[in-house]
């Protein structure tokens, strides 16, 4: 039996960069790391060479822990700095809240106290908010904070605002962890190497990202700070995210880091966002576009709008994306590492259009 397409390999939309299909250097990454034999749970030679990678990009402390997708990350890397009484201060938007159905929770008992923070941004002052009661046997420890680079409402932290994050989180006895689903984004989009906002920022665990730039469900765990971070292999197998033909895994990540393939496939990503946004802005000064607003700055490869209900509901009858907040008209549209100038043109004309309509 021969498998065929059940897809329109032409069609592409701005749901999410998920959507996105394999960089077509990985699917030959893949290919080159089959046949033959090779240890399994990391013990291959493309893992090897993954950690030697990964101590360039990241600092000679750096440790590799492929994992299968970004909640097993997070779930993984925030357990690993957390002792059973502890507790993790997050954004109220951030993805380990939202967007993980309870896992972090569940599965490993982290309590998470949320603050509201705008853009999605954390700062010194907004964890203080939760950072206190240590020594309060009647409240969950504050012992680490999570921040997502970049953050779900597509903003950007600058290599400062994490040294500032990680100074404040430190002198408080608590870890810093970044969930860098869209970690390849910020860093092409910062034009500054991986360890400038991660490791030398004062960064002590990363959760890195992969599908979202072309991989096929891979993802890892960066350990930068062991002093601060324990027993991420042990964590990795009790939560099912150890894979047995680890080689597999490995080599995708390799193919990212391989002649700058990752950085230009998420500056790509980058620019489409950037000509899209070009395309509102012309068309909201213009007044072609008048019923539509911006509601988030434009960092890396999301843009967040807010127009008529109706009107997001007949664009997506034809391009798919996803609302965001549908009571107030919001919605979120994503470039990937296959979006093409077309693409955005069309959509962007096709905006224009349904915004005139009625």
């Amino acid at each position: 039996m021969t498998i065929s397409a059940l897809h329109d390999r032409n069609r592409r939309g701005f749901g999410s960069d998920n959507h996105a299909g394999i960089l077509p250097e990985v699917l030959t990454a893949i290919s080159a790391a089959n046949g033959g034999h090779q240890v399994a749970y990391g013990r291959d030679v493309y893992t090897a060479r993954l950690q030697e990678v990964i101590r360039l990009q990241f600092g000679p402390q750096a440790e590799v822990f492929p994992v299968f997708n970004g909640t097993g990350a997070n779930v993984v890397a925030l357990t690993s700095v957390l002792p059973r009484w502890g507790a993790v201060v997050a954004a109220s938007t951030a993805h380990v809240h939202t967007d993980e159905a309870g896992a972090p929770e569940r599965m490993t008992g982290i309590k998470l106290l949320t603050v509201p923070a705008p853009g999605g941004k954390l700062t010194p002052e907004l964890i203080a908010r939760e950072a206190w009661g240590w020594g309060n046997e009647h409240r969950a420890q504050p012992l680490a904070v999570t921040i997502s680079q970049t953050t779900e409402l597509g903003t950007l932290y600058q290599p400062g605002e994490i040294r500032a994050i990680a100074g404040f989180a430190h002198n408080h006895g608590m870890a810093l962890h970044m969930d860098g689903s869209r970690l390849w984004n910020a860093a092409a989009a910062l034009g500054v190497p991986f360890a400038e906002f991660t490791s030398d920022a004062g960064v002590d665990v990363v959760s890195l990202g992969g599908t979202k730039n072309g991989l096929l469900g891979v993802e890892a765990v960066i350990v930068l700070a062991p002093e601060r971070v324990a027993g991420v292999g042990y964590l990795r197998k009790l939560t099912t995210q150890l894979a047995s033909k680890m080689r597999f895994a490995s080599v995708q990540l390799l193919a990212l880091f391989d002649d700058g393939l990752g950085l230009r496939a998420a500056a790509h990503a980058n620019a489409m966002a950037a000509r899209l946004r070009t395309a509102l802005e012309t068309g909201i000064t213009d007044g072609s576009m008048a019923k539509l607003a911006l509601t988030q700055e434009t960092a890396a490869n999301a843009i967040f709008a807010a127009l008529p209900v109706a009107a997001a509901d007949r664009i997506r009858e034809k391009v798919p994306f996803s609302d965001w907040d549908r009571a107030h008209g919001e919605v979120r549209w994503m470039t990937a590492w296959d979006t093409t100038e077309s693409d955005v043109d069309r959509f962007a004309e096709l905006i224009r259009q349904e915004l005139q309509r009625g």
